[in-house]
């Protein structure tokens, strides 16, 4: 019996944790053009009417990755994990300070700040730019971090995607889940289920997601589309 028929034979035991951008949503160059297909809507909602817990932990906030996914019944999680951690609130401020001194478009998230450069005319000196931001951002006290075209500024406090997960299983009782991610900030995800009675990671492979996360994924699909296929079988 593989994994996946683990998880899909006692689903009132097991949590399936997803990504939302690159994962249920392709990319799109802006982020505020995301969509998930209305078909992977429906395989979520069917997935909330059998699994014990279904999550969606999205760099997103909780509420735009609600607004996104729109399914009833699962549980958004924002910010990386972010905003299950009671200390991030205090940097909002700082944070957004520091966002206006940079001459770059920023997405505000609340917790986070993004730059996106997927758009940039001349990409390798986008890139050397927001290094730069980078080690500024350092030098203030916050934790900058690179993902698919994109630097996002973060606050320094331990939670992440991993922490989140760790904490929705804990709550719900559960030791059995599948997570799925494109993106470095889902390795995290990934090690929060070691130690699981059933772990399985899945990564959405693509020309920019980073080799670790496949190296570290117990299944491997190359696209969102892909990736419906797989929770078909659950």
């Amino acid at each position: 019996m593989s994994v996946l028929d683990l998880l899909a034979a006692a689903p009132e035991r097991a949590a399936i944790v997803l990504d939302v951008d690159g994962t249920l949503a392709p990319i799109v160059r802006r982020p505020d053009a995301a969509r998930v297909p209305d078909e992977a809507r429906r395989e979520v909602k069917r997935l909330v009417g059998r699994y014990a817990l279904v999550a969606c932990v999205s760099g997103r906030t909780g509420e735009d990755a609600r607004r996104l996914v729109g399914v009833d019944g699962v549980r958004y999680v924002g910010s990386h994990g972010l905003e299950l951690a009671p200390d991030a609130d205090r940097w909002r401020d700082e944070i957004r300070t520091f966002a206006s001194s940079v001459e770059w478009p920023v997405e505000d998230k609340g917790l986070t700040v993004s730059f996106h450069y997927r758009e940039a005319e001349n990409k390798e000196e986008a890139l050397k730019y927001l290094e730069g931001v980078a080690d500024r951002a350092r030098e203030a006290g916050l934790v900058p971090r690179f993902g698919r075209k994109v630097l996002e500024i973060r606050p320094p406090v331990e939670a992440d995607k991993g922490t989140a997960v760790t904490q929705l299983l804990e709550d719900a009782g559960l030791g059995r889940a599948l997570y799925a991610g494109d993106d470095t900030t889902d390795l995290d995800a990934f090690r929060a289920l070691d130690g699981l009675e059933v772990g399985v990671r899945v990564a959405v492979s693509s020309d920019e997601a980073p080799s670790e996360l496949v190296d570290a994924a117990d299944v491997v699909v190359d696209s969102p589309a892909k990736l419906l296929v797989l929770l078909r079988q659950l």
